[in-house]
């Protein structure tokens, strides 16, 4: 087989129906492969999610790949991105909450959440969730159950989350409040080691998400205590929400979506936005994502936009009644 020219690969990629609807400047971007812009290391559940959409616009004819910029909490990247062109070929794949609870915790944010990241979808959501370790007496079953065991012992009234300034920290403030106790965070540098500790014992409990849990649930070391979903996750359907426990106000869900740069145009952010959806479809990728507690999940652009604007409104409170703020 003949290699393509520069040219015949042009004109190949601008006539494919998913370039064309993306429009002439990505179709011309198309001579080189897009990329992926990531704020975190290789192997993490962001990266691994970004790498599973490129494999998937791969078979539809459209190569990316994914570039890590990690530091500064994803940070980097995100503010990477602004720099960039408008034009399709250079995309970013984050977590929602940093445009939604980043902005409240961190003085140097490097970026502005309102402009300079442009929503096209979420790919996937991800389910916070409680737990606690063999710390916790058997009869702790329940929310209720671990909220009288602090009482009974507020020196076991700590808790872990992957990392300080997280939704999992905020959540976990917000169980506090609640139920009119004094809970002492602790925050961890990922999920990882926050497992490892919960598995030994060495902390009482843990906030995180769905995926943290998922490779332990059978080990009978930890007890899921309770989901901060609007709904059971698909994952662990005996476990209930918070809010079927009675804390109607403490829910947490997060969200990895793909953004484009500030003035990227309409038709543009929509066409990416359909062959997300087109991607979603993909067997091999809706497997790869149940392999780790996520769920396929897409939004038009407008509808993503707003319900990011809404959630960054309800965080802010939460987050300077906690008092907390990084200097990072």
């Amino acid at each position: 087989m003949t290699p393509l020219s520069r040219r015949s690969l042009v004109r190949f990629l601008a006539a494919s129906p998913i370039v064309a609807r993306l429009g002439p400047a990505v179709a011309q971007a198309g001579a080189a492969t897009g990329r992926i812009l990531v704020g975190y290391p290789a192997g993490g559940t962001l990266d691994t999610t970004a790498r599973q959409l490129a494999e998937a616009w791969r078979k539809q004819g459209r190569p990316y790949i994914v570039d890590n910029r990690a530091g500064a909490a994803g940070r980097v990247a995100n503010s990477q991105l602004k720099r960039e062109r408008p034009d399709g070929s250079a995309l970013l794949c984050t977590h929602a909450s940093a445009l939604t609870i980043y902005p409240h915790v961190y003085s140097r944010l490097m970026y502005d959440p309102a402009t300079d990241l442009v929503p096209v979808s979420p790919l996937v959501a991800a389910t916070c969730a409680f737990a606690v370790s063999s710390a916790a007496p058997a009869s702790v079953r329940t929310l209720q159950d671990y909220v009288a065991w602090i009482r009974r012992a507020p020196e076991q009234g700590t808790y872990a989350s992957p990392a300080a300034g997280s939704m999992a920290h905020f959540l976990g403030y917000q169980l506090s409040e609640a139920a009119g106790l004094k809970l002492q965070h602790v925050g961890y540098r990922g999920s990882a080691p926050a497992m490892q500790d919960l598995i030994g014992g060495q902390i009482p409990a843990y906030f995180g998400f769905v995926a943290d849990f998922l490779p332990y649930m059978q080990q009978g070391r930890i007890r899921i205590l309770g989901v901060a979903g609007e709904r059971r996750s698909a994952f662990m359907k005996d476990v209930p929400t918070f809010i079927e426990q009675g804390f109607a106000g403490i829910r947490g869900g997060e969200t990895y979506g793909i953004f484009a740069p500030p003035a990227t145009p309409e038709a543009i952010v929509r066409g990416l936005y359909e062959s997300m959806v087109e991607a979603s479809k993909d067997a091999a990728l809706r497997a790869s994502f149940a392999q780790v507690g996520l769920e396929p999940m897409t939004l038009p652009p407008q509808e993503y936009a707003g319900s990011i604007r809404k959630e960054r409104d309800a965080w802010g409170p939460v987050v300077r009644a906690s008092g907390f703020r990084s200097e990072e």
